[in-house]
């Protein structure tokens, strides 16, 4: 199998459907805000693989064509990434890493290598960020995005390949 080699002894490979353990519990370490209602355990694991169903099925729906890649370091699975490579943009629809590899740098790892491959093919690149997701809104301005769309919970970013990759 391929595998896209990445900055800091990271990589990148196509999703399989042994990944899939790993993509749901993945999910529900993103899920923090749903543990946080007042109500019985059970209820709400039922939750979260309600609105990881939900979420599989929108992007399904609202980007067909993305491939989904599973985030690796040294033979572990560390996250995940959703990107949807159209004809006039890419787009990271999704992505997330496990807790303990988060604010490590890997997420910029796997932005500049999308960075690369939006310069290698002159299209912009787009991804959402939630308002109150802070460290992500500096990275990502770090790394050149700017402000394309605001909506009620979601700024759409944009990159466009003119700009210089951060290192």
């Amino acid at each position: 199998m391929q595998k896209l080699n990445l900055p800091d002894g990271l990589y990148m490979r196509p999703a399989c459907g042994s990944d899939k353990g790993f993509i749901e519990t993945l999910y529900k370490t993103t899920r923090d805000d749903l543990r946080m209602i007042d109500a019985e355990d059970d209820y709400i694991e039922e939750l979260i693989d309600m609105q990881h169903q939900a979420q599989t099925i929108g992007y399904g729906d609202k980007f067909p064509n993305a491939m989904y890649f599973i985030v690796e370091k040294h033979n572990e699975s560390v996250g995940r990434v959703v990107v949807d490579f159209g004809p006039n943009e890419i787009r990271v629809v999704d992505i997330a890493l496990i807790p303990k590899a988060r604010g490590k740098g890997f997420g910029k790892g796997v932005i500049q290598s999308i960075q690369m491959a939006a310069t290698s093919t002159r299209v912009p690149l787009l991804l959402a960020v939630e308002h109150a997701n802070l460290s992500a809104r500096q990275l990502y301005a770090s790394l050149g995005f700017q402000l394309e769309e605001r909506s009620d919970l979601h700024d759409l970013l944009i990159w466009y390949p003119t700009n210089t990759i951060a290192k």
